[in-house]
C-alpha cells in the first residue's frame, strides 16, 4: 500500500484537514490497515478495498480505530482518484451505505461534492455530562440550536456556542470526553456558532481517534445540515458555509447544500501534500 497525503477543504497545503487516501488496498488485512493509519497520522486514512471502475469499496481508519464514515478523506478520495483517472462520479459503498462524490476541475484546482446517507437526528436528554467534559454551562448555550445528536454516516452531538469567543475558547477533559464519546458511539462532538443564516463557525473534537481535535470534518457538517433541516431552522433549499480549522492555523471552508430531502450535500477542495 502506498498512502498518498492529501489535505482537503482549501486550496492551501498549510490549512484544511489533512487525510491519508490509499487507492489500492484490495486484499489487505484489517490489521494492516489500521496500521498505516496509525503510520500516516492524520485524523483518517481512506482505504479504497474493492470495487472497479467508479464503483468502489471504501473503509476509513483513524490512528486508534476504524470509523464508519469520514467527509474529508472522501473529498480527498474524490480528488486523489480524479488526480489519476480524471474527473467525473465516484460510487462509494460505504459502512454507513452508499455514498456519491463528483469530482471537477477548475482553474487547476480539484473540488468534489459528496451527498451524504440520509441524515437522521436523536434527542440527548442528559446534556449535562457533555457540557462537564467539555467544560461548558447551560449560559454558554445558543438557546435557537438545541442540543441534538445528529447522524449523516456518524453520530455527532451539535453543540450551539452562544459567542464565537465561546467557541475560541476550547479546553476540554480528553479522557473524560473520550469515555462518554465511546460510551454513546459518538465519532466527533460538532461545536458551531452561527454568525448568520449563511455562516457557521465550527469546531470538532476527536477524542476516541486519538486525535485532539478534527480541523474539519465533512461528516460533522452533512450531520449539521440534517439537524437544521429536521428541526426546521432553515428554508429549504438551503446553502451555507462552514468556518473551521481558524483557531488552530488550518483554515478550511466547507460548502454545504441542503434539499428538501435525502442526503446533504458537503463540497471542498483538496490539494496534495
Amino acid at each position: 500500500m502506498q498512502p498518498l497525503t492529501y489535505t482537503a477543504f482549501t486550496t492551501d497545503p498549510a490549512g484544511g484537514n489533512p487525510a491519508g487516501v490509499v487507492l489500492d488496498a484490495a486484499g489487505a488485512p484489517e490489521a494492516d490497515l489500521q496500521r498505516v493509519a496509525a503510520a500516516v497520522g492524520f485524523s483518517e486514512t481512506a482505504f479504497v478495498v474493492g470495487g472497479q471502475g467508479r464503483d468502489l469499496r471504501i473503509r476509513y481508519f483513524s490512528p486508534l480505530a476504524e470509523v464508519p464514515f469520514c467527509g474529508h478523506a472522501t473529498i480527498a478520495t474524490a480528488v486523489a482518484h480524479a488526480h489519476e483517472h480524471g474527473v467525473g462520479e465516484l460510487r462509494l459503498q460505504t459502512a454507513a451505505g452508499p455514498v456519491v462524490v463528483t469530482s471537477s476541475e477548475r482553474d487547476g484546482v480539484v473540488s468534489a461534492t459528496l451527498v451524504s446517507v440520509e441524515p437522521r437526528l436523536a434527542p440527548l436528554d442528559d446534556v449535562e455530562p457533555l457540557l462537564t467534559a467539555l467544560g461548558w454551562s447551560a449560559a454558554d448555550l445558543d438557546p435557537g440550536l438545541p442540543v441534538r445528536v445528529a447522524y449523516a454516516g456518524a453520530w455527532h452531538p451539535v453543540v450551539a456556542a452562544r459567542t464565537r469567543e465561546r467557541l475560541a475558547d476550547l479546553e476540554y477533559d480528553f479522557d473524560a470526553l473520550s469515555a462518554l464519546m465511546a460510551e454513546r458511539g459518538w465519532t466527533t462532538v460538532a461545536l458551531v456558532h452561527r454568525e448568520s443564516a449563511g455562516v457557521f463557525h465550527a469546531r470538532n473534537p476527536f477524542p476516541p481517534g486519538g486525535v485532539v481535535e478534527d480541523p474539519a470534518t465533512g461528516a460533522a457538517a452533512a450531520a449539521l445540515g440534517g439537524y437544521l433541516r429536521e428541526l426546521g431552522l432553515v428554508e429549504v433549499p438551503a446553502r451555507f458555509v462552514l468556518h473551521q480549522g481558524q483557531d488552530m492555523g488550518r483554515a478550511a471552508l466547507i460548502e454545504v447544500s441542503v434539499g428538501p430531502v435525502g442526503g446533504i450535500a458537503v463540497t471542498g477542495a483538496a490539494v496534495p501534500l
